[in-house]
């Protein structure tokens, strides 16, 4: 596939496009055309600017978790709601499992006797296991603030290179494109409480992948009619080292790329699906005006990726198989619905110097999903981009993508101000596929931020490209003032974060081991995901202990639909209702007999109650449900149940 670089050109007379055409011919030679020591000078040019641009990157990172970094300990992003917690349980129970030599793929730390399946958990161990040192010695929380930091950089990094390589020559112009794919609105609203949708760097370099083979087979297939002299000399030598050792290289390429998404699906799948059916509709719209040119591509490049995608299985087919087979494996997900609002496209979102000095109305699923949120600046810069690129094919695939997943996420009913207008769209079809309806539809809008970075990147190009050619021209001038006024209001703020409060000293100091044998802790009520903070109690406490309930994704009847937390157990049903009622229930025998039968199922040594709201109330329920009064232990209540149960 040729790069952006490329232009449709059709007019010699003198119109815009063959004015382009001189302008890019006033583009500085590349190292290929320089001496050795220009050449050596030239690039260390290029790493000294990478440098900077990744640096840059890095403290934008840093800044936009700042209050998180100041209070390592005990610093909590308010805007995950209980995603935090569960996340720093993950890395934890990873670090925990690859310290024992456990298996890390299921676990029944929590849910305890079902357990978590863990590969269904979104656990992420492409960083879980290999950070497991620093998990160990500083802590989950560290592990969980590294990845979010260096998770916002290496994507806006690796997107830079793949612009700056692939697609402009202007490192300015990369740079814009890369900020915007590591710092866009949906990323800074993950980076409260997502990793999996913050970590994808890796995404840019499968394209890079994809896009040389795509070169190579345009090249050695699709080109065959164009001389020698009128290519690049690297796509000669790259043609001719195809020709001369094919398996050779098809089998490095698989291999990388076999890797690469075998370390992907370890990282987030469904990121990876997004980003699989946004590059295929690409691809499509690219080749569309030249079908033999496609075909040559397809054609080409099948065999590679046919070879990577064996590696990829062979790589992964023991954690898949556990994920969608093993205990506690589950068959699809039901989110309900999922939809981005219409209004959410335009408005700023709420962490942005927009979102402060114009908030508009909060139309978000919750505060980590503001998927969408570019601002209608950014949009109508972006709609004028195309516009006037149209003739560039990048342009146009990348504009369909935008277009075409935009719409996808606004779910299969148009919602316009949380106002449903009945009005059926595509999602209404494509929700009934397997694996897609897992995904929430709100994140559809992923695929279309690398999509706008690319026109932003190849706008901003042409400016820069007339500029060069007059220093009085308005134009550019004309769109970098445009660009200011659609990406600074969305220049992200400091995520804010509370101080959480102490782990209950009963499972700091150990005390909790002295009424565990070898069944579970039942929090009283047990832990679900509106309430997960046990689960930061048992990391505290060494997983010295398994916990009844928590917060997961598991399966849940006959057909194992997937749901969010253990099935409900008519205990914790009852105990959850007291507190939220404020009022003690009428206890009979049949819900002592039940209660009796669930702690049995739960298999539990001993009911914690730690400080929580309408507190008393729990405690005089749980009295009278086991028949005798409980203990008041180093700040909490414990009911010792060994015996009875």
């Amino acid at each position: 596939m040729n790069s952006g670089r490329e232009t449709d050109r059709t007019d010699k007379t003198g119109s815009a496009v063959a004015v382009l055409e001189v302008l890019e011919r006033t583009v500085p030679k590349t190292a290929a055309h320089l001496s050795r020591s220009r050449r050596i000078a030239h690039r260390l040019r290029l790493a000294r600017t990478d440098l900077l641009i990744a640096g840059g990157y890095l403290a934008l990172a840093v800044l936009v978790l700042s209050g998180q970094w100041r209070h390592p300990e005990d610093g909590y992003l308010i805007k995950s709601g209980q995603d935090q917690t569960m996340w720093e349980w993950f890395f934890a129970v990873t670090a925990h499992n690859v310290a024992n030599l456990e298996n890390p793929l299921g676990t029944v730390l929590q849910n305890y006797p079902d357990g978590v399946n863990m590969m269904a958990n979104t656990a992420m161990f492409g960083v879980g296991v290999p950070f497991t040192p620093i998990t160990l010695l500083f802590g989950p929380t560290v592990t969980f603030v590294l990845v979010l930091t260096l998770g916002l950089a290496g994507t806006a990094f690796a997107w830079y290179w793949l612009f700056s390589r692939h697609l402009v020559d202007s490192r300015p112009a990369a740079a814009i494109g890369g900020l915007f794919c590591g710092f866009a609105p949906g990323m800074i609203s993950h980076g409260n409480a997502h990793p999996n949708f913050v970590v994808l760097l890796l995404l840019p370099i499968i394209t890079a992948r994809f896009l040389r083979l795509a070169e190579r087979a345009e090249t050695s297939g699709g080109n065959r009619a164009v001389p020698a002299t009128a290519r690049p000399t690297a796509d000669v030598d790259r043609a001719d080292l195809a020709t001369a050792r094919p398996f050779g290289r098809r089998g490095r390429d698989a291999v990388v790329l076999g890797l690469l998404v075998a370390l992907q699906i370890a990282l987030g799948e469904e990121p990876l699906l997004i980003y699989a059916m946004a590059f295929g509709v690409f691809a499509l719209v690219y080749y569309l005006h030249r079908p033999r040119l496609g075909w040559h591509v397809l054609r080409g490049s099948t065999p590679t990726v046919a070879l990577a995608a064996l590696i990829t299985v062979a790589l992964t087919e023991i954690p898949l198989w556990w994920q969608f087979f093993g205990p506690q494996s589950y068959r699809s997900i039901d989110h309900g619905p999922m939809g981005n609002d219409l209004e959410a496209l335009f408005q700023f979102p709420s962490e942005s110097l927009g979102g402060m000095l114009s908030p508009g109305t909060n139309v978000a699923i919750n505060p980590t999903e503001e998927n969408s949120y570019f601002g209608w600046p950014l949009l109508l810069l972006v709609t004028v981009g195309a516009i006037l690129l149209w003739r560039n094919r990048v342009v146009r695939a990348a504009s369909v993508v935008i277009v075409a997943f935009t719409l996808l996420s606004l779910g299969s009913s148009l919602m316009i101000g949380r106002e449903d207008t009945g009005i059926t769209l595509p999602w209404h079809w494509f929700e009934q596929l397997p694996l897609v309806n897992s995904v929430l539809e709100s994140r559809f809008t992923f695929a279309a931020i690398p999509a706008i970075a690319a026109i932003l990147a190849l706008a901003t190009q042409r400016a820069v490209l007339y500029w060069r050619e007059s220093a009085t021209d308005w134009r550019p001038l004309a769109w970098f003032a445009a660009l200011a006024v659609a990406l600074v209001p969305l220049t992200p703020t400091i995520l804010p974060v509370v101080q959480r409060a102490p782990t209950p000293a009963f499972f700091a100091d150990g005390t909790v081991n002295r009424y565990v044998t070898d069944g579970s802790v039942v929090i009283v009520p047990p832990p679900t995901p509106p309430d997960a903070r046990a689960l930061r109690w048992q990391t505290a406490a060494d997983f010295s202990f398994p916990l009844a309930g928590g917060y997961f994704v598991g399966p849940t009847g006959s057909d194992k639909k997937g749901r969010y937390g253990p099935d409900d157990r008519p205990t914790a049903t009852l105990l959850m209702k007291a507190q939220q009622a404020d009022r003690v229930p009428v206890v009979d025998d049949a819900l002592r007999a039940q209660a009796l039968a669930d702690l049995r199922y739960w298999q539990a040594d001993v009911l914690v109650l730690p400080p929580t709201e309408h507190g008393e109330v729990l405690r005089l329920t749980v009295d009278q449900l086991l028949g005798f009064h409980g203990q008041r232990v180093n700040g909490v209540w414990i009911w010792d149940v060994r015996g009875l149960v």
